[in-house]
């Protein structure tokens, strides 16, 4: 009995994540892949009709935004990493004593909504806000220079979003770094960017892997940014499910093209992990 109940524990303790993850995931992908093979509308109701010809229409319809959700991603996946390594790095090596503090800032704008810290960058994007209007008075930008309504304002929009997501994995690696390493490094003789180079970026691998997934997935399907700060000609697949959920009920398209992105997502995931070699980077971290 005592053995028993010692090969079921681990399985009872995973129970809850297992429930959850049943509910609240498998559940509602069931709910959404069934939902998109019906035809119908609002009005007379929906028929399951397994109609997979939606999969192909909205791809066909809807590719350019598809491919510009999936641009402007990694854009914003790019520009995280290029700011968040450096303050990740700054932190976990010289952060000190107020290492709590100096993330409590990097989190401190997610006490307020996605929504309000979009619209507030509206303000300071506008062609004569804060940050445009000073250059313009003295000359250094043309008047009719702007960036809201660009792709531009949607990358930057989106960055600003999803940092944290970049700059807390990498730092929770980071912080785990042996100190012992870097200055054994030094000690044969290796520069500060030799030792950067083959030694800490290396072992911050994993950090950025996660890092990566956590800002793309999310950046690519989003709809706020492009919204408040893109305009009409920067619109984002997010936009166009919202839409098609919210302003035309038509739910079985929408529901499509949400498993379009969905697979779109992951197979841009697995290239990404193949291509870097989880395995690899594992081994790197485990030393």
């Amino acid at each position: 009995m005592t053995r028993l109940r010692s090969k079921a524990a681990p399985y009872l303790l995973a129970l809850p994540a297992w429930l959850w993850l049943g509910i609240f995931f498998v559940v509602p992908i069931i709910g959404l892949l069934w939902m998109s093979l019906m035809t119908g509308n609002i009005i007379t109701g929906f028929t399951p009709t397994f109609n997979v010809a939606v999969y192909p229409e909205v791809v066909t319809t809807y590719w350019e935004q598809i491919l510009r959700s999936l641009g402007y991603g990694l854009a914003a996946t790019l520009l995280c990493i290029a700011v968040g390594y450096p303050v990740a790095y700054w932190i976990a090596f010289h952060g000190g004593a107020h290492k709590s503090t100096y993330l409590l800032l990097v989190l401190l704008p997610f006490f307020v909504t996605q929504v309000l810290r979009t619209i507030s960058w509206k303000f300071l994007l506008a062609d004569n806000g804060l940050v445009l209007g000073p250059f313009k008075a003295i000359g250094l930008l043309p008047e009719d220079a702007r960036v809201l309504s660009t792709a531009v304002a949607v990358v930057f929009g989106l960055a600003y979003n999803f940092l944290p997501f970049m700059i807390m994995p990498i730092y929770a690696v980071l912080e785990q770094v042996d100190h012992r390493v870097v200055e054994a490094a030094y000690d044969l003789y290796a520069s500060r960017f030799h030792a950067f180079v083959h030694v800490i970026l290396p072992l911050s691998l994993p950090g950025v892997f996660a890092g990566v997934l956590l800002v793309f997935v999310p950046s690519s399907a989003d709809y706020v940014s492009a919204s408040v700060l893109g305009g009409t000609n920067n619109t984002m697949i997010g936009n166009i499910i919202h839409s098609q959920y919210l302003v035309n009920n038509a739910y079985p398209t929408a529901a499509a093209i949400t498993f379009v992105l969905m697979a779109v997502l992951l197979i841009g995931i697995f290239s990404y992990a193949r291509a870097l070699g989880t395995e690899r980077v594992m081994e790197v971290q485990a030393g």
